[in-house]
């Protein structure tokens, strides 16, 4: 399983190079399923591979024009600060048995896997659907962007998620960027939540085998320059669609792994 997920991980980087997020949607269950390694440790991971390939992709996009900055630090900036205060004061209290439901023992891991899910599935709903920017008639609504900025730290914190699943919709529906534009700006604040949430992390003693995460985080990249690549090639408006289906997809299935697996 280890060598499935070694190839597996470039899957990552293609990702977050093609459509600016799903980083984390891969990289946990990568982490979690076909390397063992048990889900809050996976968080951590997942928020160091995650931050430098984005950085990587993000300084790609930055030479291909598609970075807008006000929105990214209108996003970026709350976000950081809750994903910060969740990660010292929340994550570390979480029990890991939560309740028992029936003869099913609902475990901290099992939760954390099922929310990640549901919340993916949320996300894509707004990506499937043809829905207009929400706009107001001269300006991006960077208060909402605020506010959602955020939402997706809190959700960044607990999960040890880059957050691009939901960062790309909020800048699409709400700072009424095109698609392109979304996923490069999305890459910026992916980097700047997950290096700032992996760097609490080692601040607040956790181990990390920093040969086996070298080695993922060099694999990712080679996914993102790839991705990257075909980003190019690719018509925006296609993929705003195909990025909620993929969102969905991989919703479902962890909710299934988890519940009936």
């Amino acid at each position: 399983m280890e060598i499935i997920g070694y190839f597996s991980s470039i899957l990552i980087g293609i990702s977050l190079g093609l459509i600016g997020g799903g980083g984390s949607i891969l990289s946990v269950p990568i982490l979690v399923y076909l390397f063992q390694i048990e889900p809050q440790l996976a968080s951590s991971y997942s928020l160091c591979i995650v931050g430098i390939t984005a950085c990587i992709g993000s300084l790609k996009h930055y030479k291909l024009g598609n970075l807008e900055f006000k929105s990214a630090i209108y996003f970026a900036i709350p976000s950081v600060v809750s994903l910060l205060i969740i990660r010292k004061f929340v994550v570390p209290i979480i029990p890991k048995h939560i309740c028992n439901l029936g003869t099913f023992s609902v475990s901290s891991n099992i939760l954390f896997m099922v929310i990640f899910a549901i919340l993916m599935m949320a996300a894509s709903i707004s990506m499937i659907r043809k829905t207009k920017p929400i706009l107001s008639a001269n300006q991006q609504q960077y208060r909402r962007l605020f506010f959602m900025g955020i939402y997706v730290g809190c959700v960044s914190g607990f999960l040890g998620a880059g957050g691009g699943f939901l960062i790309i919709p909020a800048l699409v529906l709400f700072a009424g960027l095109p698609m392109k534009k979304a996923i490069g700006t999305s890459l910026l604040i992916i980097f700047i939540n997950s290096i700032i949430g992996f760097t609490g992390d080692i601040i607040n003693g956790v181990h990390i085998n920093y040969l086996f995460l070298g080695t993922i985080t060099a694999i990712a990249i080679l996914g993102m320059w790839i991705g990257t690549y075909l980003s190019t090639k690719i018509d925006g408006a296609k993929l705003k669609p195909a990025f909620g289906w993929f969102l969905l997809c991989m919703g479902i299935y962890i909710v299934l792994k988890e519940i009936l697996f």
